[in-house]
């Protein structure tokens, strides 16, 4: 048996959520302007060492060994298990710190096992630095050559704003609360860019067909009408994905909790912006049914007797 379309007025509610993206894409552009992000090991350089201790250490005491035996700059953070502990160096003191950082611990009475130990040279982390920053600016630019090609100019400029607008807010919440970006966190961005141009596709497709077949020019009823005709699978798809992501962030380990939070809030965000950044873009252009009529074929004129 198949469910009745919705009517919900989402378009009554574009002035409030114009100002609540607004505020979060400013907020998040201030935030990565004042905090910004906290590079992990794979773009900055250092040492990462994964240490288990036979009891649960305190800490404050273990950092406090570190810096007396010459890591100034440790950062030490409980992992998993209570005994479980990594411990972060910035300076590039060669890969043998796993056993530099050992020999200190067991030095000060410490039972400590090595588990995992990975170095990558600060010329490196630069790199992949850059190379991630130009991958996300060419994924944008791909992103709209595609929309302009498969719908028209103005769907393409409302695609992008809407994935500038979810990975601004992702980045933004990552720069708000210190959490470590890797190329995990680099991975998840570029899933949410292909998450939410999926959802916008879906709503954009729906918008066209619906200016051509719908007996009115009146942009506002045709969105209300192509965001609730397609609302059963964007609610649908969404809360499968995220049911999924929680089951990552919570269950998955320390290893991939980054990775599942930056598309948790990505698919959220995603689903929001499908919604109300697409069509208030659209709206701002002045889309109308002219903008997506296909032009008639002129007719041959037979000029045959």
């Amino acid at each position: 048996m198949r469910m009745a379309t919705p009517s919900i007025n989402f378009m009554a509610g574009r002035q409030i959520a114009g100002l609540i993206s607004i505020v979060a894409v400013v907020a998040s552009i201030a935030l990565l302007a004042i905090n910004g992000l906290s590079f992990g090991l794979d773009f900055t350089g250092g040492s990462l060492v994964e240490l288990e201790f036979a009891e649960a250490p305190a800490l404050e005491s273990v950092r406090e060994i570190l810096v007396n035996s010459g890591f100034p700059d440790a950062v030490v953070q409980a992992f998993g298990a209570p005994t479980d502990v990594v411990i972060r160096l910035a300076q590039d003191n060669a890969p043998k710190a796993g056993d530099d950082v050992i020999a200190a611990l067991q030095a000060a009475g410490f039972e400590v096992e090595l588990l995992r130990s990975e170095f990558v040279g600060s010329a490196v982390g630069e790199e992949l630095r850059e190379q991630g920053g130009l991958g996300l600016l060419l994924a944008l630019g791909i992103v709209m050559l595609y929309v302009a090609f498969r719908f028209q100019f103005k769907f393409s400029v409302g695609a992008v704003v809407a994935l500038v607008h979810d990975v601004l807010i992702v980045l933004g919440l990552f720069a708000l609360f210190g959490l470590d970006f890797d190329l995990t966190v680099l991975a998840a961005v570029l899933a949410v860019i292909g998450y939410s141009l999926n959802d916008s596709i879906v709503v954009s497709d729906r918008i066209r067909e619906n200016f051509r077949i719908m007996r009115t020019n009146d942009p506002l009823k045709v969105m209300n009408d192509s965001i609730n005709q397609t609302l059963s699978r964007t609610l649908a798809t969404s809360m499968t994905t995220l049911l999924v992501l929680l089951a990552l962030l919570f269950l998955g380990g320390e290893l991939i909790h980054n990775f599942a939070l930056a598309l948790t809030i990505g698919v959220a965000v995603g689903t929001y912006s499908s919604i109300y950044v697409v069509t208030a873009t659209l709206l701002l252009m002045n889309i109308s049914r002219d903008d997506l009529l296909v032009p008639e074929k002129e007719q041959e004129i037979d000029d045959r007797p």
